[in-house]
């Protein structure tokens, strides 16, 4: 959401409770988890990490795209999903501390091992 001020100038606000009730999807979660740890990640590669469908993963990016909590960007046949580059940093700091407290716990350390795993990806990240 973007809000106006100084009648030319728009800022950008996101409104915590939608934000919350996004993060409360457990798909949206890990999801916003593997975007977190991995910068940018195409469809096939969470569909591949979370052993979902296509149409599932594309519908939930959709809603956190609504929500201005990812962007997407096309290449080629591929779409690559980030998180919003004006997310406030106060978002930012609830998904690392999440993120902190849970990696290592299931299903979201074998999701990122899934991510490594998968052969041929089409962004190649280190998944250090």
């Amino acid at each position: 959401m973007f809000v106006r001020i100084y009648g030319l100038v728009y800022i950008y606000a996101m409104d915590i409770s939608n934000y919350l009730k996004q993060l409360a999807d457990q798909t949206r979660l890990r999801s916003l988890m593997l975007l977190r740890k991995e910068g940018e990640l195409c469809v096939c590669e969470l569909t591949y990490a979370l052993g979902l469908s296509q149409p599932k993963i594309s519908r939930h990016l959709a809603h956190l795209r609504e929500a201005n909590i990812v962007q997407g960007r096309r290449e080629g046949l591929w779409v690559y999903y980030s998180l919003h580059r004006d997310m406030p940093a106060w978002a930012i700091n609830i998904l690392d501390s999440a993120l902190l407290g849970a990696e290592s716990s299931e299903p979201f350390s074998s999701d990122h091992d899934s991510l490594c795993s998968m052969p041929s990806r089409p962004g190649a990240a280190c998944c250090a």
